[in-house]
């Protein structure tokens, strides 16, 4: 069925002709919802076309009026406010645009259940996939509140592009080595005496990350000592002058070479972090189709670099370091590989973004990573280029800003970051005494069953006050103003969602999905039904927005505008206590397939939608 903003811009088009003897096209239409201060459904701006009727604003608007109601029988009443056409359309079109809507929708959902079988067959032989790379932790330290806003983005974008038709690769990779791990491994030897996650109690990313911070305060120490007695030396060149450091980069050649005793510690201590990591992404409900590990694509990197080096497209300057030029790019030199001939980021992502393309047969290649690496991947564009790579072109950075807490930036070298774990454990604590202290709590049959509801209302928080502010922003986040049942907040949309299988368990008669309502067999709709149906009719175009734009802000949004829609007709309309048979299944329909909508948009966000609350 073509949509009635459709039928609209078509007519106007001719209309201007016909009226003002001008062509123009769909980019001089301008169409929105209308304003609930007036009556109309939609609204048409008319200031474009003033200078083509000589009239004034509210004038042209009136004839236009007049003009798309005498060739649209869809539009039944029109007003003109200034140069903004509100107009009218009737209840049989919304009713018929509600019943297609539902009835598509219940056909993806046939489609998608008879397919499920041949899933693994499909994604096998896809021509190509969106690869989203997300997470990517270091193994020197736990994830933070930092990394709960860079899995969340990864994840929501993944299954929106998804929901769009797209085949979806998710992935991470883990940094496992590289200096930063050569940190902790060496605090550990000095100062451990031996420390396990098994005899300490702590996960074990927790108790690594302990020693990376137990480096850097021992660091700071010998830095400090060092500009103390060398007047005027700056700390960059302390910091590498210092004993605690030679023995760390030391550590990483002796990695690198292959020293069986430093890779049996490396293998032990990130054997622990993976361990806490799962643990983490559990509790998020975080997922990955594959997970590399730099330690296994670092050396793919190399080869790409040294076989530029060779062809020419690099060069080597006296010390041995490889370099690619990216002056005529308008930026600088960039280094590849050091002159002891140990990797940097940038080799690594080389070989991994190679791997990656040639496997998936990539389409895109996405990167989750916040906005202090924009100028990362611009290089590393650049470069792939400059190595003959023309699919360098696919990559695309989803460049998010930094979450900052009441307090400042977090810090995690002084051990200053909020913990994922310990965040998650403090919002599930939250969720349970704000849920008791309004009377919210259903009646649960046992602890486990309300501790699960308790988790899935604090996930839905903080979720949604993560997800709902558009990922090019920084973000301040406040724990307590996540947690409400009223206003922009996740747990608003869960009880929502809640209160409509409430009422649908209530009803005597449940409206059969397909079922079709004829305008003939209902009253004339009311303006809170007419708006709801508005609302949902725009999830389609709202899914592929936010695909488009890589938001899940725009779906957070959305669903929180379908939840007040809803509240309003819920609390304006009577449902089970109307009299009226068909309207009142009709009313049950729009409810559960509001329900529906909510329930699809909150799992794109990677929010569980309860049964009860």
């Amino acid at each position: 069925m073509i949509s009635i903003e459709k039928k609209i811009e078509d007519t106007v088009i001719k209309g201007v002709k016909e009226l003002y003897q001008v062509e123009i096209n769909s980019s001089a239409i301008q169409l929105q919802k209308t304003n609930k201060e007036f009556e109309g459904d939609v609204t048409l701006v008319v200031f474009p076309f003033v200078k083509f009727a000589r009239k004034a604003p509210a004038q042209t608007a009136l004839q236009m009026g007049e003009y798309l109601k005498a060739k649209l029988p869809e539009i039944t009443a029109f007003n003109a406010v200034n140069g903004f056409l509100n107009l009218q359309i009737s209840s049989t079109y919304w009713l018929e645009r509600f019943n297609d809507f539902r009835l598509e929708a219940q056909s993806k959902e046939n489609s998608v259940s008879s397919t499920a079988s041949s899933a693994t067959a499909t994604a096998a032989t896809a021509a190509s996939a969106y690869v989203i790379e997300y997470s990517s932790p270091n193994t020197n330290k736990p994830l933070h509140l930092g990394h709960i806003r860079n899995n969340l983005l990864g994840w929501s974008v993944a299954e929106i592009w998804k929901a769009t038709g797209k085949s979806v690769k998710k992935v991470n990779l883990v940094n496992d080595r590289g200096i930063h791990i050569c940190k902790s491994m060496l605090a550990w030897l000095r100062y451990g005496q031996g420390e396990t996650p098994q005899c300490s109690g702590l996960k074990g990313d927790h108790l690594v990350g302990k020693y990376y911070v137990i480096f850097s305060q021992q660091l700071a120490k010998e830095v400090a000592e060092i500009m103390a007695s060398h007047p005027g030396i700056e700390k960059e060149v302390a910091e590498r002058q210092a004993p605690l450091m030679q023995e760390a980069q030391q550590m990483l050649r002796k990695w690198e070479d292959g020293d069986e005793q430093v890779l049996e510690l490396w293998k032990t201590m990130n054997t622990w972090v993976y361990a806490g990591f799962s643990e983490t992404y559990q509790k998020l409900g975080i997922d990955f189709d594959k997970i590399y590990y730099e330690s296994q694509t670092y050396l793919l990197g190399k080869s790409m670099v040294e076989k530029g080096l060779k062809d020419g497209l690099l060069i080597k300057k006296e010390d041995g370091s490889v370099w690619a030029d990216l002056r005529e790019d308008g930026l600088d030199e960039k280094l590849l590989l050091r002159k002891d001939g140990t990797s940097v980021y940038m080799t690594q992502d080389l070989g991994t973004a190679q791997l990656r393309y040639q496997e998936f047969n990539a389409e895109k290649l996405i990167y989750v990573v916040g906005n202090e690496q924009n100028y990362h991947f611009d290089v590393l564009k650049r470069v792939l280029k400059k190595l003959g790579y023309d699919w360098s072109s696919k990559i695309e950075h989803l460049s998010y800003g930094m979450v900052e807490l009441p307090e400042g930036k977090m810090k995690s070298r002084e051990g200053t970051v909020v913990d994922a774990d310990d965040l998650i454990e403090k919002m599930t604590q939250t969720a349970k005494e704000t849920t008791e202290e309004l009377g919210k709590a259903p009646l649960l049959e046992n602890k486990e069953e309300a501790n699960r509801l308790y988790h899935t209302i604090a996930m839905g928080a903080l979720k949604y006050f993560i997800l709902k502010v558009d990922p090019s922003k920084n973000m301040l986040f406040n724990p307590k103003e996540s947690i409400d049942f009223n206003g922009n907040t996740g747990p608003f949309i869960q009880y929502t969602h809640a209160r409509i299988r409430s009422l649908l368990r209530k009803s005597e008669k449940q409206p059969d999905s397909p079922i079709l309502f004829n305008i003939q067999d209902l009253p004339k709709l009311s303006a809170k039904e007419i708006s709801l149906i508005q609302n949902l009719l725009t999830y389609t175009s709202v899914l592929q927005q936010a695909a488009k734009t890589f938001s899940p802000a725009i779906i957070a949004n959305y669903i929180f505008d379908t939840a007040k829609e809803f509240n309003g007709f819920y609390q304006d309309t009577p449902v089970l206590k109307e009299e009226h048979e068909n309207t009142r299944l009709f009313r049950l329909a729009l409810s559960q397939f509001t329900g529906t909508i909510l329930k699809q948009g909150l799992h794109l966000l990677g929010i569980e939608a309860p049964e009860r609350m």
